[in-house]
């Protein structure tokens, strides 16, 4: 089942050939992350495409001790740090699960040696960065675009998973307001007045 969720994913991205889903195998592996583990630890250099199979996780920054999340991740979706990936360099922030997390992890070394003999997965390899580049200049608009009540609202449309899942001080983090900003705003849907 998941593989075919990961299979329906990739055909989303890029059409895909049998022998290119078969060069592909020996990138993937399966693993589970108990919630609250790191997928990935700021400072460590991101070595992997984490496609999320079941559960959900986020993306977040540290400062001064309080965590500001810039992402979350759900079923069917790639988690990973574009910077680092692509570069090696060091991960700016944290890759954690915010419940139980079983992912498909492709990784980088296997997936460019593959890349050499089937130039297709090269293909599927830029598609899934550039997808995973658009949801965060998607983050970045709404904090140019929108107030945080607007911002709130543009998720209820575009994004209501992250408000029926994301606990609230997580959610705040996002929206770059405080908890109790947030619980006005929610608030005052609930009662009709957005």
């Amino acid at each position: 089942m998941a593989m075919q969720k990961l299979l329906a994913y990739i055909n989303s991205l890029a059409g895909f050939s049998p022998e290119g889903w078969e060069a592909l195998q020996p990138v993937l592996s399966r693993k589970t992350f108990a919630e609250g583990e790191f997928l990935l630890k700021e400072g460590d250099v991101c070595n992997s495409l984490f496609f999320i199979d079941e559960g959900f996780a986020r993306s977040f920054h540290e400062v001064d001790g309080s965590d500001k999340n810039i992402a979350f991740h759900f079923e069917g979706e790639i988690a990973t740090n574009i910077s680092s990936f692509g570069t090696g360099e060091k991960s700016g922030y944290n890759i954690q699960a915010c419940e139980p997390v079983s992912a498909i992890i492709f990784d980088k070394e296997k997936l460019f040696e593959a890349t050499a003999i089937v130039p297709q997965l090269a293909i599927l390899g830029k598609n899934c960065l550039r997808y995973t580049a658009s949801k965060l200049e998607e983050y970045a608009s709404l904090f140019v675009l929108y107030s945080p009540t607007e911002r709130y609202q543009y998720l209820g449309r575009h994004k209501p998973e992250l408000l029926q899942k994301v606990p609230l001080t997580h959610l705040a983090s996002y929206l770059g307001v405080a908890r109790e900003t947030l619980s006005r705003i929610r608030s005052r849907r609930i009662s009709g007045l957005m």
